[in-house]
């Protein structure tokens, strides 16, 4: 494995690991705080976070055509994403939320399929199927941990981020990551500002203990670290592949919900976590090389 494919996982692994996190201080502050001004402060401190880094990496001038683009991308994927997932994660637990959200590589595997990105093969169709059961054990088995519209908003939000994240691919591989990911976080947080101001925001920031601030503070801060590590993994990889790491959010939220929020590890979501990780693996597993077949031996003419 090469340096950079060495760099690409480990950005893969560290994204993952924080969405799990950020999916459990979610659950503790979301109802307290709102979902759509607790998405505007999540991206208003990921921005602060993240200018000291644009501001000292590499730079380039984005065309005003590309820069509509990624801020578009940013809508959908800091704005509208994170608004679903923050509804969903008020009605269903951080271990269910995050194995509902680790979907999101199936989703942008087929849309990658569907556009003519990427081929799909018997091993993808039976990983996907795998995982799809997974999921299905995880909500509708004893104690599955949500409701009906929680679940809905938590795939939903998965489905806006396979979109994005096949169509992001195109910008990171062209520009610096870490200035696409400002420009997108600064998209994302002015669709935000309105929606927060009329939520709660215009009333005075939300007033929160020392656990709840540092909750809100740890997601701003996550997020900004999470979204440039998986652009950067998006710049060296398959969008699916990337994705791919998201299936250890599930396993990040389970433990740290179980320890820090009491939530129960239900026979479901225990039992469905190594059939969505096996599933995800084998949809995203490389086929192996198939043997050179030698050529036939040459006849010497009669």
């Amino acid at each position: 494995m090469s340096r950079t494919a060495r760099r690409a996982v480990l950005a893969g692994t560290v994204t993952g690991v924080l969405v799990g996190a950020a999916m459990v201080a979610t659950r503790h502050v979301v109802a307290d705080v709102g979902p759509f001004t607790l998405a505007f402060l999540r991206y208003a401190i990921g921005v602060l976070g993240l200018a000291p880094w644009a501001l000292a990496g590499r730079r380039v001038a984005i065309p005003r055509r590309d820069a509509g683009a990624i801020a578009l991308l940013g809508i959908g994927q800091f704005a509208v994403l994170i608004a679903l997932l923050n509804h969903g994660l008020a009605d269903v637990t951080a271990g269910l939320g995050a194995l509902l959200f680790a979907t999101l590589p199936l989703m942008a595997l087929l849309l990658a399929v569907t556009l003519g990105r990427e081929a799909l093969g018997a091993g993808k169709l039976a990983g996907c199927a795998l995982a799809i059961a997974g999921v299905g054990l995880a909500v509708g088995g004893p104690g599955g941990g949500g409701g009906a519209g929680g679940i809905a908003a938590v795939l939903a939000a998965a489905a806006v981020g396979a979109l994005c994240a096949v169509f992001y691919r195109d910008y990171v591989a062209r520009y610096p990551p870490v200035q696409v990911c400002l420009l997108a976080m600064l998209a994302s947080v002015a669709a935000l500002a309105p929606f927060a101001l009329g939520e709660s925001l215009g009333r005075g920031l939300p007033a929160l203990g020392p656990s709840g601030a540092f909750a809100v503070l740890f997601i701003g801060l996550a997020s900004s670290l999470g979204y440039f590590t998986w652009l950067y993994a998006l710049a060296h990889a398959t969008a699916s592949r990337v994705c791919l790491f998201l299936a250890l959010g599930p396993i990040t939220a389970a433990g740290l919900g179980a320890l820090l929020l009491d939530e129960p590890l239900t026979l479901g979501l225990v039992a469905s976590l190594p059939l969505v990780i096996a599933g995800l693996w084998l949809a995203h597993r490389r086929a192996p090389p198939r043997p050179a077949v030698p050529p036939p031996p040459a006849t010497k003419a009669p």
